[in-house]
């Protein structure tokens, strides 16, 4: 494939809704499988909740091929995603459980700090840079708007996003431990990394 053709984009049309959601899916959903089983509903969750403005999207071909998410004080790519929005969807058992386990995955901002969300690239097309385009398009428009850092957590299991993330400049900064969550979660530890700007 020749990546000379690949294109990033900040934020996109509504049309592109469902290829995305379908990469993102395909990227995060055994994670999110905990809360909410069914790939359906959460597939119809995660549509309904993407804010296209925070994120950068890769297209080849005018197909999608990567989507890359991230959160600021103003918001964030799945700031859809509220507790009424799960009891509705899911009643109020199900719902609850879901609440309870993204709250797990929860960030809070520090001052001047943007957080990348997630770096989702299609299967076929991975190993032509598109995940390291996405990643220097989130750094260049945290440059552009005047943030001081941009912090991501990268998991245990994902030693290849590690290893992109530290290319880029990404220095370690804390590991979070949890075995006890392991069997629940299905990874025991968490990174942070931060790359100054």
């Amino acid at each position: 494939m020749d990546s000379s053709q690949l294109v990033i984009h900040h934020g996109w049309a509504n049309n592109l809704r469902q290829e995305v959601t379908a990469i993102y899916d395909e990227a995060f959903g055994q994670k999110m499988s905990l809360a909410v089983p069914s790939h359906t509903e959460r597939q119809t969750l995660l549509a309904d909740s993407f804010k296209p403005e925070y994120s950068f999207v890769a297209l080849y071909d005018n197909k999608v091929v990567g989507i890359a998410g991230f959160k600021t004080n103003e918001g964030a790519f799945t700031d859809g995603i509220t507790y009424a929005d799960l009891i509705q969807s899911l009643g109020m058992m199900a719902g609850n459980w879901a609440a309870l386990i993204f709250s797990l995955y929860e960030r809070e901002l520090a001052d001047g700090e943007l957080i990348l969300d997630g770096i989702a690239v299609h299967p076929e097309y991975r190993s032509i840079g598109v995940g390291t385009a996405l990643l220097e398009n989130i750094v260049s428009f945290a440059t552009k708007s005047n943030y001081k850092t941009v912090r991501l957590d990268v998991i245990d299991s994902n030693i290849r996003a590690r290893k992109l993330y530290e290319r880029e400049g990404f220095k370690h900064v804390n590991t979070e431990n949890f075995p006890y969550l392991r069997w629940l979660l299905g990874f025991g530890s968490s990174t942070t990394l931060i790359r100054d700007i």
